[in-house]
């Protein structure tokens, strides 16, 4: 049986792996990758700008620090406030929005550090200000960007992939039921340090399952306000860590290590989320080809199933 490193080095658009092959095969990565040093400190107060899941990881990263956050919507007024003396782009490309953000901080001065997975990637040849730090990454489907974040919070919080990787083996894998996608709708709990996280989840719903598959991810005290209004049968209560007593009528708890971070919760949730995508139809792998040529001609780019 190939390791799933060795999967995702073979896989072709007709034979897209899960969610879960991608976490399994960014812990081998990074049993072995050396990381670059992301230096948080290096701005006394950053501008720190992203799209989706890239800016959801870098506020997990940056969080309790003197730094403002930005996506596409909202990113000039912080540029052009002239309130920060330096800034981070988190892109796994290095291209769409990406660009566009280092254009308008190189047009203020502004000193700007680009977090990527892509060498010479689009925003480093136009932009020549820009200060690339550049994290390895395995060739995966387009949206599952798993290595590609997975990378930056090993380089923050300093977790083990090859802890993690073990403690998903003979933990978690083993707590997953064969009935786990027998539900309409899926309700993470989460744990309170690792909530920062928690929008990577809602995203990969999304993008794994559109509106056919509802996902909603939240910490235990955050579930207190209003979120069990309605009950539903259908749904699912997962709590990561902990044995759930309380909410909804249908229960499953994942284990997590001790001292779990950042990194061991987004494997440790996108495996799960992985395992829910092997027991549903093929959504995603039916529909991502059409997407992509979609998304080429709105951004005016190329862009593939397949990210190298």
């Amino acid at each position: 049986m190939s390791s799933a490193l060795e999967t995702l080095k073979t896989f072709d658009e007709n034979n897209l792996p899960d969610l879960d092959i991608a976490v399994m095969g960014a812990l081998e990565l990074f049993e072995k990758a050396k990381l670059p040093t992301l230096n948080v400190g290096r701005f006394r107060r950053p501008l720190v700008l992203g799209s989706g899941n890239a800016l959801v990881a870098a506020e997990a990263i940056f969080a309790g620090r003197n730094a403002i956050f930005a996506d596409e919507s909202n990113y000039e007024a912080a540029v052009f406030a002239g309130e920060v003396d330096g800034a981070y782009i988190f892109s796994a490309s290095g291209s769409k929005h990406a660009l566009t953000f280092a254009r308008a901080l190189d047009q203020k001065g502004i000193p700007t550090v680009l977090v990527t997975n892509e060498a010479n990637s689009p925003t480093e040849q136009a932009v020549s200000s820009i200060m690339p730090l550049v994290f390895p990454k395995n060739r995966e489907p387009y949206t599952y960007n798993t290595s590609t974040y997975m990378g930056m919070f090993l380089a923050a919080t300093g977790e083990d992939p090859t802890a993690i990787k073990t403690f998903i083996e003979s933990e978690v894998r083993p707590a997953i039921p064969d009935t786990i996608g027998d539900y309409d709708a899926y309700f993470l709990l989460v744990p309170e340090q690792c909530s920062g996280v928690s929008s990577m989840f809602v995203t990969k719903f999304d993008e794994l399952f559109g509106s056919r598959v509802l996902g909603r991810v939240f910490s235990y005290e955050q579930t207190k306000h209003a979120k069990t209004v309605v009950p539903n049968d259908r749904e699912l209560f997962i709590s990561f860590g902990y044995e759930n007593t309380d909410f909804g009528t249908s229960r499953l708890t994942i284990p997590m290590p001790g001292g779990a971070h950042f990194a061991a919760m987004m494997a440790i949730g996108y495996f799960v989320i992985g395992h829910i995508q092997k027991h549903k139809p093929p959504f995603f792998k039916e529909n991502i080809g059409q997407y992509m040529q979609e998304t080429s001609r709105l951004f005016g780019q190329q862009l593939s199933v397949i990210v190298e």
